[in-house]
């Protein structure tokens, strides 16, 4: 069986590989996040997760029989890429922006050999609530949104916000499990049905 490799720092993304019961280790994989010049949001989040693989997989001093995961995720609002907040006045327009309106999240995942990638596109539709200016900025005291993608987290305080989520709330959250799964099970890794029952 290979032997999987997580190339994220996310916290979530690690709690969600664990909760299906997949081993792994995590690599560092930090690389430049710019968009590129015309570069649409789904080709964006799939270059980056298939850029985090790669870059993951260079750190390992043997590669051989391992794979290594890479993710991205991106909140889109009216075509546009909102990134990690840069601070409390990015914060609050980006969440008085999302306020009372549909935003796209588009996840994407990439597994990779050294032979072979495989990525997969998910996209889910999050409704908010109207957020008053008071709210968004208590909100970014509790330090909750200064590292996430579109200034939120769907799953912590800013859950209070959500009226509506149409499609996987695990790819909002940063790892669509059920994606993961099935690409990880065409590179022999299975999650938790591998698991003897008692």
């Amino acid at each position: 069986m290979h032997a999987l490799y997580l190339a994220s720092g996310s916290p979530r993304r690690r709690e969600l590989l664990t909760q299906i019961g997949v081993p792994f280790t995590v690599v560092n994989a930090a690389i430049d996040e710019t968009p590129l010049g015309n570069e649409s949001p789904a080709a964006y989040v799939e270059r980056l997760a298939r850029g985090k693989a790669a870059a993951g997989l260079a750190t390992l001093a043997d590669s051989a029989n391992t794979c290594v995961l890479g993710a991205d995720t991106a909140v889109i609002l009216d075509g546009r890429i909102l990134g990690k907040p840069l601070d409390q006045a990015d914060a609050l327009a980006m969440l008085l922006a999302l306020s009372d309106r549909e935003h796209e999240v588009l996840t994407a995942i990439a597994v990779l050999d050294g032979q072979r990638c495989e990525t997969r596109l998910v996209s889910s539709r999050v409704r908010f609530r109207k957020i008053s200016t008071h709210e968004a900025t208590t909100y970014w005291h509790s330090g909750e949104p200064q590292d996430k993608a579109g200034g939120y987290a769907i799953q912590g305080l800013a859950a209070v916000f959500v009226a509506g989520l149409n499609g996987s709330y695990s790819a909002v959250v940063g790892l669509p499990v059920c994606e993961t799964a099935e690409l990880l099970s065409h590179f022999g890794i299975p999650c938790w049905q591998h698991l003897s029952v008692r």
